[in-house]
């Protein structure tokens, strides 16, 4: 790869100030009290940071497409007739108690990118487009990614439109009520290729003073919601070895995922992060437990491995206490493998701009393992503090942030002058 300039880029860089405002600004939709922010899809507030989105990328001059899942993408035209764009992006929407970084970073990157290419009038070869995916956290709407899933083609329109949240809105009626959807079916926006810059969301960049991470992949994942039915009884008057109580058959299972993961070093993870008991009272044995869990590894074996563990535990434990538990599956995203081109890209602007760099698997999903699937597509990710995130006090410095987005603009300038072969592919 070469590293001469954008003749009209020169050497000019992503305005970190700019950047940074961008991110305090967005902040205040959905900002909660500790400090992070409460912005669910398709939320009052995910309305309000979508009209912050919509009014950021028209004043730099793109224009506005919006589809019935209502993904985003705000587009600056290229210069050669019918290429097809390259996209940057992620997601606006947050968890309950997230961070300002998580995700929005990776938009915010792409409107200073649009904002530099503006300033600097200079058009490149491809259109640039940049993204945001509805209900990326799959926290208001499960499975995660899922309106870049039917993007891809991993759902149906009609799967996602009917997900419902935890108060049964159906998905489709929470986009017509802050009025998200367009009129563009969903998959069928041409793209060349996606890039997307995120906060690692783990400890490893920063443990390693590692300014940036190239990311390779997507370790795999499988989520599941299971339920554990035994039989409703007063707490008083049922002896203990009478009993068919959900909960502590429940307790035993969840206590499980922990030792299934730490089995298999080290990578493999196991959580439980939601829990629902019935009827939810102090004096009343449990009669069913509803429980999360979530596997991931990098090996799409390992993962199948610790299902099939997790599986048998369930059976000791149903005839141990009398109860029947039944496990679903809800979502699996197997590993993703991102474009090699593209990595290269990442890798060469990394030390170009001398920065320190590693390659590094995610751990977390993203929408760009469903991208991947149909164009060429990687991650570039940075430092968050502690590695903590899916929390209020999530924090990533103005500094690493503008490096990530350096990286991401020469990763789009190579993608655009010496990736010719880049196909034309829609969702």
């Amino acid at each position: 790869m070469t590293d001469q300039a954008h003749p009209l880029i020169g050497n000019n860089t992503i305005d970190p100030e700019a950047l940074w405002q961008d991110v305090m600004e967005t902040a205040r939709f959905g900002a909660t009290g500790k400090g992070g922010i409460c912005r669910l899809a398709l939320s009052a507030e995910d309305h309000q940071v979508r009209e912050w989105f919509r009014s950021s990328c028209s004043s730099l001059g793109a224009t506005l497409t919006t589809d019935t899942m209502g993904n985003q993408f705000a587009r600056i035209e290229g210069e050669e007739a019918g290429l097809a764009p390259i996209a940057i992006g992620s997601h606006l929407d947050t968890q309950p108690t997230g961070g300002k970084f998580d995700g929005i970073i990776g938009v915010l990157a792409g409107i200073s990118v649009l904002r530099l290419l503006k300033e600097t009038g200079t058009r490149l070869r491809h259109p640039v487009e940049v993204v945001n995916w509805t209900n990326e956290e799959g926290t208001r709407f499960a499975p995660a990614m899922l309106s870049s899933g039917v993007f891809a083609g991993i759902f149906t329109p009609d799967y996602a439109l009917s997900r419902t949240d935890n108060n049964g809105v159906r998905f489709e009626t929470a986009l017509a009520a802050i009025d998200a959807a367009g009129t563009q079916p969903c998959g069928v926006h041409p793209l060349a290729a996606y890039l997307e810059l995120h906060i690692e969301q783990g400890p490893v960049l920063e443990a390693e003073n590692c300014t940036i991470g190239v990311v390779t992949g997507v370790q795999g994942m499988r989520w599941y919601e299971v339920t554990v039915t035994g039989r409703e009884s007063h707490a008083g008057t049922t002896p203990m070895s009478m009993r068919s109580d959900a909960l502590q058959a429940a307790a035993r299972l969840m206590a499980s995922i922990q030792e299934i993961a730490l089995n298999r070093p080290p990578h493999a993870v196991g959580t439980v992060g939601m829990v629902s008991v019935r009827p939810n009272s102090r004096n009343t044995v449990p009669g069913e437990v509803s429980f999360s869990v979530d596997l991931r590894d990098p090996s799409d074996d390992v993962v199948i491995a610790m299902e099939n563990s997790f599986r048998e535990r369930a059976g000791v434990l149903s005839r141990e206490y009398g109860v029947s538990i039944g496990i679903r599956e809800i979502w699996d995203s197997p590993a993703v493998h991102f474009d090699q081109r593209l990595i290269d890209a990442v890798s060469f602007a990394a030390r170009s701009l001398h920065l320190p760099s590693r390659e590094i698997t995610s751990g977390a999903g993203h929408d760009a393992a469903y991208l991947a699937r149909i164009v060429p597509a990687t991650m570039i990710f940075v430092p968050c503090a502690d590695g903590i995130s899916h929390n209020e006090s999530e924090s990533a410095t103005r500094e690493d942030i503008a490096a990530g987005a350096n990286v991401l603009l020469q990763t789009l300038l190579i993608a655009d002058r010496q990736l010719d072969a880049l196909p034309a592919s829609g969702g």
